[in-house]
Protein backbone atom coordinates (compact mmCIF):
# COMPACT_ATOMS: atom_id res chain seq x y z
CA UNK A 1 0.00 0.00 0.00
CA UNK A 2 1.36 3.44 -0.96
CA UNK A 3 0.22 6.76 0.46
CA UNK A 4 1.07 10.31 -0.36
CA UNK A 5 0.79 13.78 1.15
CA UNK A 6 -1.01 14.45 4.42
CA UNK A 7 -2.44 11.45 6.30
CA UNK A 8 -5.77 11.25 5.41
CA UNK A 9 -17.93 -5.88 2.05
CA UNK A 10 -19.45 -7.86 0.42
CA UNK A 11 -20.87 -6.85 -3.01
CA UNK A 12 -24.51 -7.31 -3.91
CA UNK A 13 -26.20 -8.49 -7.08
CA UNK A 14 -26.83 -6.23 -10.03
CA UNK A 15 -30.39 -4.91 -10.43
CA UNK A 16 -32.50 -7.54 -12.08
CA UNK A 17 -34.66 -10.47 -11.11
CA UNK A 18 -34.24 -11.20 -7.44
CA UNK A 19 -35.04 -14.47 -5.68
CA UNK A 20 -38.62 -14.49 -4.45
CA UNK A 21 -37.48 -15.50 -0.96
CA UNK A 22 -34.69 -13.04 -0.07
CA UNK A 23 -34.42 -9.38 0.78
CA UNK A 24 -34.18 -6.74 -1.88
CA UNK A 25 -30.50 -6.20 -1.06
CA UNK A 26 -28.03 -8.50 0.65
CA UNK A 27 -26.12 -7.13 3.66
CA UNK A 28 -23.51 -4.56 2.64
CA UNK A 29 -20.12 -3.74 4.06
CA UNK A 30 -20.47 -0.23 5.42
CA UNK A 31 -17.78 2.29 6.21
CA UNK A 32 -17.04 2.39 9.92
CA UNK A 33 -18.55 5.31 11.90
CA UNK A 34 -16.41 8.38 11.47
CA UNK A 35 -14.27 6.89 8.73
CA UNK A 36 -14.10 4.98 5.46
CA UNK A 37 -13.74 1.27 4.88
CA UNK A 38 -10.59 -0.53 3.84
CA UNK A 39 -10.24 -1.06 0.09
CA UNK A 40 -7.71 -3.79 0.80
CA UNK A 41 -10.61 -5.84 2.22
CA UNK A 42 -11.82 -6.95 -1.23
CA UNK A 43 -11.79 -10.79 -1.11
CA UNK A 44 -9.04 -12.41 -3.15
CA UNK A 45 -11.62 -14.53 -4.95
CA UNK A 46 -12.99 -11.35 -6.46
CA UNK A 47 -9.65 -10.08 -7.69
CA UNK A 48 -10.96 -9.72 -11.23
CA UNK A 49 -13.06 -6.67 -10.44
CA UNK A 50 -10.91 -4.78 -12.94
CA UNK A 51 -12.21 -7.04 -15.74
CA UNK A 52 -15.55 -7.38 -17.51
CA UNK A 53 -15.87 -11.07 -16.57
CA UNK A 54 -18.59 -10.67 -13.90
CA UNK A 55 -20.71 -8.48 -16.17
CA UNK A 56 -21.13 -11.09 -18.90
CA UNK A 57 -23.96 -12.78 -17.00
CA UNK A 58 -25.28 -9.79 -15.02
CA UNK A 59 -28.63 -8.23 -16.00
CA UNK A 60 -28.35 -4.91 -17.87
CA UNK A 61 -24.53 -4.99 -17.77
CA UNK A 62 -24.47 -7.90 -20.22
CA UNK A 63 -26.23 -5.99 -22.99
CA UNK A 64 -22.92 -5.14 -24.63
CA UNK A 65 -19.65 -7.00 -24.09
CA UNK A 66 -17.32 -4.00 -23.81
CA UNK A 67 -13.62 -4.81 -24.37
CA UNK A 68 -12.28 -2.54 -21.66
CA UNK A 69 -14.99 -2.78 -19.04
CA UNK A 70 -14.65 -3.52 -15.33
CA UNK A 71 -16.79 -5.53 -12.93
CA UNK A 72 -19.90 -4.06 -11.38
CA UNK A 73 -18.59 -5.56 -8.13
CA UNK A 74 -15.86 -2.92 -8.05
CA UNK A 75 -18.50 -0.18 -8.03
CA UNK A 76 -20.49 -1.94 -5.32
CA UNK A 77 -17.37 -2.34 -3.21
CA UNK A 78 -16.55 1.36 -3.52
CA UNK A 79 -20.11 2.47 -2.71
CA UNK A 80 -20.20 0.21 0.34
CA UNK A 81 -16.85 1.30 1.73
CA UNK A 82 -17.53 4.98 1.05
CA UNK A 83 -20.96 4.69 2.67
CA UNK A 84 -22.56 6.17 -0.47
CA UNK A 85 -26.35 5.76 -0.51
CA UNK A 86 -29.57 7.39 -1.68
CA UNK A 87 -29.38 11.16 -1.63
CA UNK A 88 -25.79 11.21 -2.89
CA UNK A 89 -24.59 11.83 -6.42
CA UNK A 90 -21.82 9.82 -8.13
CA UNK A 91 -19.73 10.90 -11.11
CA UNK A 92 -17.86 8.72 -13.63
CA UNK A 93 -15.65 10.79 -15.97
CA UNK A 94 -14.88 7.73 -18.16
CA UNK A 95 -18.33 6.18 -18.15
CA UNK A 96 -17.82 3.61 -20.92
CA UNK A 97 -20.99 1.56 -21.30
CA UNK A 98 -22.32 2.72 -17.95
CA UNK A 99 -21.27 0.13 -15.36
CA UNK A 100 -20.99 2.73 -12.58
CA UNK A 101 -24.30 4.34 -13.46
CA UNK A 102 -26.22 1.06 -13.71
CA UNK A 103 -25.06 0.01 -10.23
CA UNK A 104 -25.93 3.42 -8.79
CA UNK A 105 -29.39 3.39 -10.36
CA UNK A 106 -30.09 -0.02 -8.86
CA UNK A 107 -29.27 1.41 -5.43
CA UNK A 108 -31.33 4.55 -5.86
CA UNK A 109 -28.25 6.79 -6.14
CA UNK A 110 -28.22 9.63 -8.65
CA UNK A 111 -25.31 9.54 -11.08
CA UNK A 112 -23.77 11.28 -14.03
CA UNK A 113 -21.23 9.96 -16.51
CA UNK A 114 -19.16 11.40 -19.33
CA UNK A 115 -18.13 9.31 -22.35
CA UNK A 116 -16.28 10.61 -25.40
CA UNK A 117 -17.14 7.85 -27.89
CA UNK A 118 -20.62 8.59 -29.31
CA UNK A 119 -21.66 4.94 -29.81
CA UNK A 120 -20.45 3.89 -26.36
CA UNK A 121 -22.24 6.89 -24.80
CA UNK A 122 -25.46 5.89 -26.57
CA UNK A 123 -25.19 2.34 -25.25
CA UNK A 124 -24.61 3.62 -21.70
CA UNK A 125 -27.59 5.96 -21.97
CA UNK A 126 -29.80 3.08 -23.09
CA UNK A 127 -28.64 0.86 -20.22
CA UNK A 128 -29.84 3.40 -17.62
CA UNK A 129 -33.15 4.13 -19.38
CA UNK A 130 -35.34 1.74 -17.40
CA UNK A 131 -38.65 3.57 -17.72
CA UNK A 132 -39.65 1.65 -20.84
CA UNK A 133 -43.27 0.82 -21.65
CA UNK A 134 -42.74 -2.95 -21.72
CA UNK A 135 -46.16 -3.67 -23.21
CA UNK A 136 -45.40 -1.31 -26.09
CA UNK A 137 -41.91 -2.79 -26.46
CA UNK A 138 -43.21 -6.37 -26.70
CA UNK A 139 -45.84 -5.34 -29.22
CA UNK A 140 -43.21 -3.53 -31.30
CA UNK A 141 -40.92 -6.55 -31.06
CA UNK A 142 -43.59 -8.74 -32.70
CA UNK A 143 -44.27 -6.20 -35.44
CA UNK A 144 -40.58 -5.53 -36.08
CA UNK A 145 -39.56 -9.18 -36.38
CA UNK A 146 -42.56 -9.97 -38.58
CA UNK A 147 -41.56 -7.12 -40.89
CA UNK A 148 -37.91 -8.23 -40.99
CA UNK A 149 -38.79 -11.86 -41.76
CA UNK A 150 -41.28 -10.84 -44.41
CA UNK A 151 -38.56 -9.01 -46.31
CA UNK A 152 -39.34 -6.61 -49.10
CA UNK A 153 -38.23 -3.02 -49.28
CA UNK A 154 -34.84 -1.83 -50.40
CA UNK A 155 -31.75 -2.74 -48.41
CA UNK A 156 -28.25 -1.40 -49.14
CA UNK A 157 -26.28 -3.55 -51.60
CA UNK A 158 -23.55 -5.62 -49.98
CA UNK A 159 -20.84 -4.03 -52.11
CA UNK A 160 -21.33 -0.75 -50.23
CA UNK A 161 -20.24 -2.32 -46.94
CA UNK A 162 -16.63 -1.93 -45.73
CA UNK A 163 -14.37 -4.90 -46.41
CA UNK A 164 -14.07 -5.81 -42.71
CA UNK A 165 -17.85 -6.26 -42.44
CA UNK A 166 -17.98 -8.35 -45.63
CA UNK A 167 -15.32 -10.69 -44.25
CA UNK A 168 -17.21 -11.37 -41.02
CA UNK A 169 -20.46 -12.78 -42.45
CA UNK A 170 -21.86 -14.95 -45.18
CA UNK A 171 -23.82 -12.97 -47.76
CA UNK A 172 -27.24 -14.29 -46.59
CA UNK A 173 -26.53 -13.47 -42.96
CA UNK A 174 -25.20 -10.01 -43.77
CA UNK A 175 -28.38 -9.31 -45.73
CA UNK A 176 -30.38 -10.20 -42.62
CA UNK A 177 -28.27 -7.85 -40.52
CA UNK A 178 -28.77 -5.05 -43.03
CA UNK A 179 -32.50 -5.71 -43.05
CA UNK A 180 -32.51 -5.35 -39.26
CA UNK A 181 -30.54 -2.12 -39.51
CA UNK A 182 -32.77 -0.65 -42.22
CA UNK A 183 -35.97 -1.39 -40.31
CA UNK A 184 -34.72 0.27 -37.14
CA UNK A 185 -35.89 3.51 -38.69
CA UNK A 186 -39.50 2.35 -38.32
CA UNK A 187 -39.21 1.63 -34.59
CA UNK A 188 -40.80 4.31 -32.36
CA UNK A 189 -38.15 6.78 -31.23
CA UNK A 190 -38.57 5.94 -27.55
CA UNK A 191 -37.66 2.29 -28.27
CA UNK A 192 -35.15 2.68 -31.08
CA UNK A 193 -32.00 2.80 -28.94
CA UNK A 194 -33.04 -0.37 -27.10
CA UNK A 195 -33.50 -2.22 -30.39
CA UNK A 196 -30.19 -0.83 -31.68
CA UNK A 197 -28.32 -2.11 -28.61
CA UNK A 198 -29.67 -5.59 -29.33
CA UNK A 199 -28.53 -5.25 -32.96
CA UNK A 200 -25.06 -4.04 -31.94
CA UNK A 201 -24.76 -7.06 -29.63
CA UNK A 202 -25.80 -9.31 -32.50
CA UNK A 203 -22.87 -8.29 -34.68
CA UNK A 204 -20.21 -10.32 -32.88
CA UNK A 205 -22.54 -13.05 -31.68
CA UNK A 206 -23.70 -13.90 -35.20
CA UNK A 207 -20.35 -13.55 -36.97
CA UNK A 208 -18.70 -16.31 -39.01
CA UNK A 209 -15.30 -14.86 -38.08
CA UNK A 210 -13.61 -14.81 -34.68
CA UNK A 211 -14.65 -11.47 -33.24
CA UNK A 212 -13.63 -11.85 -29.62
CA UNK A 213 -12.00 -8.93 -27.87
CA UNK A 214 -9.68 -7.28 -28.49
CA UNK A 215 -9.03 -8.34 -32.10
CA UNK A 216 -11.22 -9.39 -35.01
CA UNK A 217 -9.70 -12.29 -36.97
CA UNK A 218 -11.59 -12.67 -40.29
CA UNK A 219 -9.37 -15.58 -41.35
CA UNK A 220 -10.32 -17.60 -38.28
CA UNK A 221 -13.75 -19.04 -39.08
CA UNK A 222 -16.30 -20.13 -36.47
CA UNK A 223 -19.89 -21.41 -36.61
CA UNK A 224 -22.08 -18.59 -37.86
CA UNK A 225 -25.40 -17.94 -36.09
CA UNK A 226 -28.58 -16.76 -37.75
CA UNK A 227 -28.66 -12.97 -37.38
CA UNK A 228 -32.42 -12.64 -36.90
CA UNK A 229 -32.65 -15.41 -34.30
CA UNK A 230 -29.64 -13.97 -32.46
CA UNK A 231 -31.16 -10.49 -32.46
CA UNK A 232 -34.47 -11.86 -31.21
CA UNK A 233 -32.75 -13.67 -28.35
CA UNK A 234 -30.76 -10.61 -27.30
CA UNK A 235 -33.76 -8.28 -27.49
CA UNK A 236 -35.82 -10.69 -25.38
CA UNK A 237 -33.01 -10.76 -22.82
CA UNK A 238 -33.01 -6.95 -22.67
CA UNK A 239 -36.77 -6.92 -22.09
CA UNK A 240 -36.51 -9.55 -19.34
CA UNK A 241 -33.78 -7.54 -17.64
CA UNK A 242 -35.88 -4.39 -17.75
CA UNK A 243 -38.86 -6.27 -16.33
CA UNK A 244 -36.67 -7.26 -13.38
CA UNK A 245 -35.56 -3.74 -12.48
CA UNK A 246 -37.06 -2.39 -9.21
CA UNK A 247 -40.03 -0.16 -10.03
CA UNK A 248 -39.02 2.44 -7.45
CA UNK A 249 -35.58 2.84 -9.08
CA UNK A 250 -36.68 3.47 -12.66
CA UNK A 251 -36.97 7.23 -12.20
CA UNK A 252 -33.62 7.65 -10.41
CA UNK A 253 -31.63 10.40 -12.14
CA UNK A 254 -28.93 8.81 -14.33
CA UNK A 255 -27.36 11.08 -16.93
CA UNK A 256 -24.87 10.17 -19.66
CA UNK A 257 -23.16 13.08 -21.37
CA UNK A 258 -21.23 12.69 -24.60
CA UNK A 259 -18.18 14.74 -23.71
CA UNK A 260 -14.54 14.88 -22.73
CA UNK A 261 -13.28 13.94 -19.27
CA UNK A 262 -10.45 16.43 -19.72
CA UNK A 263 -12.85 19.37 -19.68
CA UNK A 264 -15.42 20.37 -17.04
CA UNK A 265 -18.82 18.85 -17.92
CA UNK A 266 -20.35 18.75 -14.44
CA UNK A 267 -21.18 21.64 -12.12
CA UNK A 268 -18.48 22.48 -9.60
CA UNK A 269 -18.80 20.86 -6.15
CA UNK A 270 -21.89 18.90 -7.20
CA UNK A 271 -20.89 15.24 -6.65
CA UNK A 272 -20.23 13.20 -3.51
CA UNK A 273 -18.05 10.49 -5.04
CA UNK A 274 -16.21 10.04 -8.32
CA UNK A 275 -15.56 6.48 -9.43
CA UNK A 276 -13.98 5.35 -12.69
CA UNK A 277 -11.55 3.11 -14.50
CA UNK A 278 -9.78 5.33 -17.04
CA UNK A 279 -7.88 4.06 -20.09
CA UNK A 280 -4.78 2.12 -19.13
CA UNK A 281 -1.42 3.10 -20.56
CA UNK A 282 -1.17 -0.15 -22.53
CA UNK A 283 -1.30 0.83 -26.22
CA UNK A 284 -4.94 -0.20 -26.51
CA UNK A 285 -6.75 1.68 -29.28
CA UNK A 286 -10.31 2.01 -27.97
CA UNK A 287 -11.56 3.62 -31.19
CA UNK A 288 -10.22 0.82 -33.39
CA UNK A 289 -11.66 -1.93 -31.17
CA UNK A 290 -15.18 -0.78 -32.09
CA UNK A 291 -14.43 -0.72 -35.80
CA UNK A 292 -16.89 -3.51 -36.67
CA UNK A 293 -19.76 -1.78 -34.89
CA UNK A 294 -19.08 1.70 -36.23
CA UNK A 295 -18.49 0.42 -39.78
CA UNK A 296 -21.73 -1.59 -39.79
CA UNK A 297 -23.81 1.29 -38.40
CA UNK A 298 -22.38 3.69 -40.99
CA UNK A 299 -20.72 5.87 -38.36
CA UNK A 300 -17.33 5.39 -40.07
CA UNK A 301 -15.98 3.71 -43.17
CA UNK A 302 -12.22 3.99 -42.96
CA UNK A 303 -9.23 4.40 -40.66
CA UNK A 304 -9.31 8.14 -41.39
CA UNK A 305 -12.98 8.32 -40.35
CA UNK A 306 -12.24 6.57 -37.07
CA UNK A 307 -9.36 8.95 -36.36
CA UNK A 308 -11.38 12.05 -37.12
CA UNK A 309 -14.68 11.04 -35.51
CA UNK A 310 -13.54 9.02 -32.50
CA UNK A 311 -9.80 8.67 -31.91
CA UNK A 312 -9.13 12.40 -31.57
CA UNK A 313 -11.77 12.70 -28.85
CA UNK A 314 -10.24 10.10 -26.56
CA UNK A 315 -7.55 10.36 -23.90
CA UNK A 316 -4.29 9.20 -25.46
CA UNK A 317 -3.41 5.63 -24.47
CA UNK A 318 -2.15 4.19 -27.78
CA UNK A 319 0.60 4.99 -30.27
CA UNK A 320 -2.05 5.21 -33.01
CA UNK A 321 -3.25 8.43 -31.37
CA UNK A 322 0.03 10.33 -31.60
CA UNK A 323 2.12 11.86 -34.38
CA UNK A 324 5.81 12.70 -34.22
CA UNK A 325 4.96 16.32 -34.98
CA UNK A 326 2.91 16.52 -31.77
CA UNK A 327 6.01 17.92 -30.05
CA UNK A 328 8.95 16.78 -27.99
CA UNK A 329 7.73 14.39 -25.24
CA UNK A 330 9.85 16.04 -22.55
CA UNK A 331 8.45 19.47 -23.41
CA UNK A 332 4.87 18.19 -23.21
CA UNK A 333 5.51 16.72 -19.76
CA UNK A 334 7.35 19.81 -18.57
CA UNK A 335 4.56 22.20 -19.57
CA UNK A 336 1.58 20.18 -18.27
CA UNK A 337 2.93 18.18 -15.33
CA UNK A 338 5.89 20.32 -14.21
CA UNK A 339 3.87 23.14 -12.61
CA UNK A 340 1.80 20.77 -10.43
CA UNK A 341 4.16 17.85 -9.76
CA UNK A 342 7.78 18.70 -10.57
CA UNK A 343 9.12 15.43 -9.10
CA UNK A 344 6.81 13.39 -11.33
CA UNK A 345 7.67 15.57 -14.33
CA UNK A 346 11.37 14.90 -13.77
CA UNK A 347 10.81 11.13 -13.44
CA UNK A 348 8.60 11.09 -16.54
CA UNK A 349 11.20 13.03 -18.52
CA UNK A 350 13.73 10.29 -17.75
CA UNK A 351 11.22 7.62 -18.80
CA UNK A 352 10.37 9.26 -22.12
CA UNK A 353 14.07 9.82 -22.86
CA UNK A 354 14.66 6.10 -22.34
CA UNK A 355 11.70 5.27 -24.56
CA UNK A 356 12.97 7.64 -27.26
CA UNK A 357 16.30 5.82 -27.30
CA UNK A 358 14.66 2.40 -27.40
CA UNK A 359 12.34 3.51 -30.18
CA UNK A 360 15.29 4.23 -32.45
CA UNK A 361 16.75 0.80 -31.70
CA UNK A 362 13.59 -1.27 -32.22
CA UNK A 363 12.26 -2.49 -35.54
CA UNK A 364 8.70 -1.29 -34.97
CA UNK A 365 9.82 2.15 -33.76
CA UNK A 366 6.61 2.62 -31.78
CA UNK A 367 6.12 6.11 -30.38
CA UNK A 368 5.80 5.00 -26.77
CA UNK A 369 7.64 8.12 -25.67
CA UNK A 370 4.96 10.39 -27.08
CA UNK A 371 2.18 8.07 -25.94
CA UNK A 372 3.38 8.19 -22.32
CA UNK A 373 3.86 11.96 -22.39
CA UNK A 374 0.46 12.65 -23.92
CA UNK A 375 -1.26 10.21 -21.55
CA UNK A 376 -0.06 12.07 -18.47
CA UNK A 377 -0.88 15.44 -20.03
CA UNK A 378 -4.43 14.25 -20.71
CA UNK A 379 -4.88 12.56 -17.34
CA UNK A 380 -3.63 15.66 -15.51
CA UNK A 381 -6.45 17.58 -17.17
CA UNK A 382 -8.97 14.84 -16.34
CA UNK A 383 -7.93 14.80 -12.67
CA UNK A 384 -8.25 18.56 -12.47
CA UNK A 385 -11.72 18.56 -14.08
CA UNK A 386 -12.91 15.78 -11.76
CA UNK A 387 -11.60 17.49 -8.62
CA UNK A 388 -13.57 20.58 -9.64
CA UNK A 389 -16.79 18.51 -9.66
CA UNK A 390 -16.23 16.97 -6.20
CA UNK A 391 -17.57 18.40 -3.00
CA UNK A 392 -15.01 19.12 -0.26
CA UNK A 393 -14.18 16.02 1.78
CA UNK A 394 -15.27 13.61 -0.95
CA UNK A 395 -13.11 11.08 -2.75
CA UNK A 396 -12.08 10.09 -6.27
CA UNK A 397 -11.70 6.30 -6.60
CA UNK A 398 -9.97 4.86 -9.67
CA UNK A 399 -9.07 1.38 -10.87
CA UNK A 400 -5.75 1.66 -12.70
CA UNK A 401 -3.12 -0.54 -14.26
CA UNK A 402 0.57 0.25 -14.54
CA UNK A 403 2.56 -0.46 -17.71
CA UNK A 404 6.05 -1.11 -19.07
CA UNK A 405 6.35 -0.16 -22.75
CA UNK A 406 9.59 -1.53 -24.20
CA UNK A 407 10.19 -2.87 -20.67
CA UNK A 408 10.38 0.63 -19.12
CA UNK A 409 8.25 0.54 -15.92
CA UNK A 410 5.68 3.33 -15.62
CA UNK A 411 4.11 3.40 -12.10
CA UNK A 412 0.93 5.03 -13.40
CA UNK A 413 -1.04 5.00 -10.14
CA UNK A 414 1.85 6.50 -8.13
CA UNK A 415 2.43 9.27 -10.66
CA UNK A 416 -1.27 10.11 -10.94
CA UNK A 417 -1.58 10.14 -7.16
CA UNK A 418 1.24 12.66 -6.86
CA UNK A 419 -0.18 14.73 -9.70
CA UNK A 420 -3.55 14.70 -7.93
CA UNK A 421 -2.00 16.07 -4.74
CA UNK A 422 -0.27 18.75 -6.80
CA UNK A 423 -3.66 19.74 -8.23
CA UNK A 424 -5.13 20.17 -4.76
CA UNK A 425 -6.26 16.76 -3.55
CA UNK A 426 -5.39 16.42 0.12
CA UNK A 427 -3.78 12.97 -0.14
CA UNK A 428 -3.67 9.73 -2.10
CA UNK A 429 -3.40 6.03 -1.39
CA UNK A 430 -2.56 3.12 -3.71
CA UNK A 431 -4.02 -0.30 -2.81
CA UNK A 432 -2.84 -3.22 -5.01
CA UNK A 433 -5.71 -5.23 -6.48
CA UNK A 434 -4.25 -8.03 -8.63
CA UNK A 435 -1.33 -9.07 -10.81
CA UNK A 436 -1.90 -8.72 -14.54
CA UNK A 437 -0.24 -9.42 -17.89
CA UNK A 438 0.33 -13.11 -17.23
CA UNK A 439 -1.44 -14.29 -20.38
CA UNK A 440 1.25 -12.61 -22.53
CA UNK A 441 4.11 -14.34 -20.71
CA UNK A 442 4.81 -16.75 -23.58
CA UNK A 443 5.13 -13.95 -26.14
CA UNK A 444 8.87 -13.63 -26.99
CA UNK A 445 8.34 -9.96 -27.87
CA UNK A 446 6.86 -9.26 -24.45
CA UNK A 447 8.78 -7.63 -21.60
CA UNK A 448 9.11 -9.45 -18.27
CA UNK A 449 8.29 -6.57 -15.94
CA UNK A 450 5.60 -7.63 -13.40
CA UNK A 451 2.42 -5.60 -13.81
CA UNK A 452 -0.48 -5.01 -11.46
CA UNK A 453 -3.85 -3.38 -11.14
CA UNK A 454 -4.59 -1.13 -8.18
CA UNK A 455 -7.08 1.13 -6.50
CA UNK A 456 -6.01 4.77 -6.49
CA UNK A 457 -7.83 6.73 -3.79
CA UNK A 458 -7.63 10.52 -4.01
CA UNK A 459 -8.95 12.40 -0.98
CA UNK A 460 -10.40 15.83 -1.80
Amino acid sequence: MVTGAAPPGRPTAVPGRRPASGPRDAPRARAPPGGRGDFASLPRTEGEVGTFKDNKAAPIHRWFQYPAGFSYRAVEHALDLEGTSEGARVYDPFAGTGTTLVVCKGRGIASIGVEAHPLVARIARTKVSWDVDLEQARSERVRFLRDVRRGGGKDPPLREMPELVLKCYSAPNLRKLLRLRTRLGGVPEELRDLFEVALVGTLRSASAAATGWPYIAPKKRIAEKDAILTFESLLDRCLRDLEGTPVDRRQVDSQVLEGDARHPSVAARSVDLAFTSPPYLNNYDYADRLRLETYFLGMAGSWADISERFRKKLVVSATTQVLRQDGAPEDLVSRAVGPVAPTVAKALAEKVRALSRLRRERTGQKSYDLMVARYFVDMTQALEATRRALRPGSRFVLILGDSAPYGVPIPTEQYLGEIGVGLGFESFKVVPLRARGGKWRSNPQRHHVPLKESWLLLQN
